[in-house]
C-alpha cells in the first residue's frame, strides 16, 4: 500500500528538459525580435531626420524671402542647438558665400548635388564627408536637387 501512495503523489515544477526547451524558445525569439527593432529604430530616425531637415528648409527658404540671403548658420533662423537623432548638430554650408564647390556634397560625377545651401545629418555613423557615395555617407540624411530630395543618401540619384 505504501508503494501505491508513492505512485500516485503528484510532483510540481518542471524538470531540466523543459527548462531548456524553455530557454531556448526565448533565445530563438529574441534572435529574431531584437535585428528587427533595431531596423525600426533605424527607420523612426531617419524620418525624424528627414522631418527635422524639411522644417529647416522652410524657416532657411523664409529667412531668405525676407532678406535676400542665407543665414549665416542655424543660430539665424533660431535651431542653433537642434540636434539629430543621433545627438548630433545637423550641419549647414551657405554655398552662395564659399568660393567653388569644396565644401558641397556631391554626386558619383563630383556634381554639387545643391547650388544654394546644404543641410544634412551624419547618419548613424556620424563620419561626413564630401561624395555621396562613398560607404561611410550612405547613411546619412541629405538635402539635395535645392531641396526637391531629402532621404537617405544611399537613396539619391541626380
Amino acid at each position: 500500500m505504501l508503494l501505491n501512495i508513492s505512485r500516485n503523489r503528484r510532483h510540481f515544477g518542471f524538470t531540466l528538459v523543459e527548462v531548456l526547451i524553455a530557454v531556448s524558445l526565448v533565445g530563438v525569439l529574441a534572435a529574431i525580435a531584437i535585428p528587427k527593432y533595431n531596423n525600426y529604430r533605424d527607420r523612426m530616425d531617419q524620418s525624424k531626420a528627414i522631418t527635422d531637415i524639411r522644417i529647416l528648409q522652410t524657416l532657411i527658404t523664409d529667412y531668405f524671402a525676407s532678406g535676400g540671403t542665407y543665414p549665416a548658420s542655424l543660430a539665424d533662423v533660431g535651431n542653433a542647438n537642434l540636434l539629430d537623432p543621433r545627438g548630433r548638430p545637423y550641419v549647414y554650408v551657405d554655398l552662395t558665400s564659399v568660393q567653388g564647390n569644396g565644401m558641397a556634397r556631391k554626386d558619383h560625377k563630383f556634381n554639387p548635388i545643391n547650388s544654394d545651401y546644404d543641410l544634412y545629418s551624419t547618419g548613424k555613423n556620424g563620419v561626413s564627408k564630401t561624395q555621396l557615395t562613398q560607404k561611410d555617407r550612405l547613411d546619412d540624411i541629405v538635402r539635395g536637387r535645392d531641396g526637391q530630395f531629402v532621404g537617405l543618401a544611399g537613396d539619391f540619384s541626380p
